[in-house]
């Protein structure tokens, strides 16, 4: 779905922007630093663009793309509980393919990232914390509210669920009715 996927790829333009500036401050080379700084400011650079196409999203989608977006970042914001970080290059896309339906497993070193993230450059809960706090706080901007938690944006997903259920189910009673009425001879 086009909502889904543009939030799913914000928030992974966010947790490359995390990583690059981790890998930036963990490496000792100035080159390397320097190169991985550039990275992340790019990603950083992407997430607006994406942040853009949500803001006209929602201008003319109204609350389809607000819960789209709400449903996403619960998923992508509740990193935290997983082994993994939930990333596009590893998410599960195949039922068919499971486990190897990710962009991750089709590297030649499928395990490269882990051992990346948790061994060389050490993105822990720090670090995994900043990528959700900037999540929720881009989702407070687009929203309108704020948005301390998962456990909020949660409750905010659900409130627009019932909104939208709401705002549809006059229509739906409408069209019973009109279907139901005896037609003029």
């Amino acid at each position: 779905p086009p909502l889904e996927t543009l939030m799913m790829h914000f928030c992974g333009e966010i947790r490359l922007n995390h990583w690059y500036r981790r890998a930036s401050q963990w490496h000792t080379e100035p080159v390397i630093k320097h190169i991985y700084d550039i990275l992340s400011k790019d990603e950083a650079r992407h997430g607006g663009c994406y942040l853009k196409y949500m803001r006209r999203a929602i201008e003319q989608s109204g609350n389809e793309a607000k819960l789209a977006f709400a449903k996403v970042g619960v998923l992508m914001a509740s990193a935290r509980r997983t082994a993994q970080a939930l990333h596009p290059t590893n998410l599960h896309v195949n039922k068919a393919l499971f486990p190897n339906d990710t962009i991750q497993s089709r590297l030649p070193d499928p395990e490269w990232l882990e051992h990346w993230l948790d061994t060389q450059i050490k993105f822990d809960v720090l670090w995994e914390t900043k990528v959700v706090d900037r999540i929720l706080h881009n989702l407070s901007l687009l929203l309108g509210t704020e948005i301390p938690t998962v456990q909020v944006l949660n409750k905010i997903r659900k409130e627009i669920g019932r909104e939208m259920a709401a705002e549809t189910a006059p229509a739906a009673a409408a069209t019973t009715e009109t279907a139901a009425a005896p037609l003029p001879a």
